[in-house]
């Protein structure tokens, strides 16, 4: 599959107005910490978050994992394993959408991350930043990967 998106702006927001939205969240943990980036796009501009992206029809999670940690940290992964999900209850109550976040822990990648024009800042954390995305700091801490 190619990464070109698929549906226009429009269709997007009938379509995922409408019903929950499934997408792929992506843990990096080395010594370092975890790899997060700072959103610079809407929804949550300016909040601290895991990268991932929605998951596309006719797409395998492993295949939206690889794709979405290629186009949002320029990185392959080479394997990963299923952690958990998040929930977005923010996202719905305020009527932005309501994705599904099943969560990924990139267990071996090649490259080193870098951020891509979504973002505007990135970094290896071992404790929740200041504006961390709420869901994501709940996801984070209850699992043990930032305190």
């Amino acid at each position: 599959m190619n990464d070109k998106f698929p549906l226009t702006h429009d269709e997007f927001r009938t379509i995922y107005s409408k019903v929950p939205r499934a997408t792929v969240e992506i843990v990096l943990k080395t010594p370092q910490g975890v790899y997060l980036t700072q959103r610079d796009i809407e929804p949550c501009k300016g909040q601290w978050h895991l990268p991932g992206g929605t998951v596309y029809f006719g797409e395998s999670l492993e295949e939206s994992v690889k794709r979405n940690a290629k186009r949002e940290l320029g990185i392959d992964v080479l394997s990963a394993k299923n952690i958990g999900h998040i929930e977005y209850p923010g996202h719905y109550k305020q009527k932005i959408d309501h994705p599904i976040g099943l969560v990924f822990e990139a267990t071996e990648f090649s490259g080193v991350p870098i951020i891509n024009k979504e973002a505007k800042n990135a970094g290896w954390f071992l404790v929740v930043p200041d504006n961390m995305h709420a869901d994501h700091d709940i996801f984070l801490r209850e699992n043990g990967f930032l305190t």
